[in-house]
């Protein structure tokens, strides 16, 4: 009996959802393995080991619908404890700067400085578009072998798998993270931004500018 040309399309599409599915689940699962033992939270502040430099990665201080945002007030908060629990000695902020209008770099400078943190232990790299840009400039830009990456768990997770992918060796500071719908959202698009991970590196992705090097210290 012939198969109808319906019936196969709809076996074609199963098979491309399932294979879609298993490259997501595969992706994430792979990103969480490695990341493991390499996160830690305010409650393992006191034993969590030292880097000369952390990255705090950047993302808009404000909504689009008004007010601060959490991610990035709690990412504020987790640099400054870090720093005030001497486990950093400089902040490495690497964030998006495309036009005169957003500047992520210079605006989480002044919240650090304002938080205490002296502004000539703070550097900013302002071509951090991505976070692999991040990763492979503070590797080959900035000077750095080791970091700590400051931003919430799932976004630290990732940045360390690309990080030591480039030669970098990295572990987390968790900020806080968000519940409910917003939290939710952001999840969601992470499950996906992994899977662009394993794209980028398949394609040597390299970051949109490198520069003159810049020696932290």
């Amino acid at each position: 009996m012939k198969i109808s040309i319906k019936r196969k399309y709809r076996f074609l599409l199963a098979v491309v959802i399932l294979l879609s599915i298993l490259v997501v689940v595969v992706s994430n699962f792979t990103i969480e393995i490695s990341a493991r033992g390499k996160t830690f939270s305010d409650l393992d502040l006191a034993s969590m080991p030292k880097n000369k430099v952390g990255l705090v990665l950047g993302t808009s201080r404000m909504l689009v619908e008004g007010g601060i945002n959490p991610y990035y007030a709690h990412r504020i908060d987790a640099t400054i404890a870090l720093y005030k629990a001497g486990k950093i000695e400089f902040v490495l902020v690497s964030g998006d700067n495309g036009t005169i209008y957003y500047n992520e770099p210079t605006t989480i400078k002044k919240d650090l400085v304002e938080g205490g943190i002296p502004t000539d232990k703070i550097f900013l790299d302002y071509a951090g578009f991505r976070t692999l840009d991040s990763m492979v400039r503070a590797k080959f830009i900035f000077g750095l072998d080791s970091v700590t990456v400051i931003s919430q768990k799932f976004h630290n997770e990732r940045a360390i798998y690309l990080a030591e992918k480039k030669g970098l060796k990295a572990i987390g500071f968790n900020a806080e993270g968000i519940s409910g719908k917003q939290g939710l959202k952001v999840q969601f698009r992470e499950y996906f931004a992994r899977v662009k991970v394993f794209i980028d590196l398949l394609l040597n992705t390299q970051p949109r500018f490198y520069g003159e090097k810049i020696e932290i210290k």
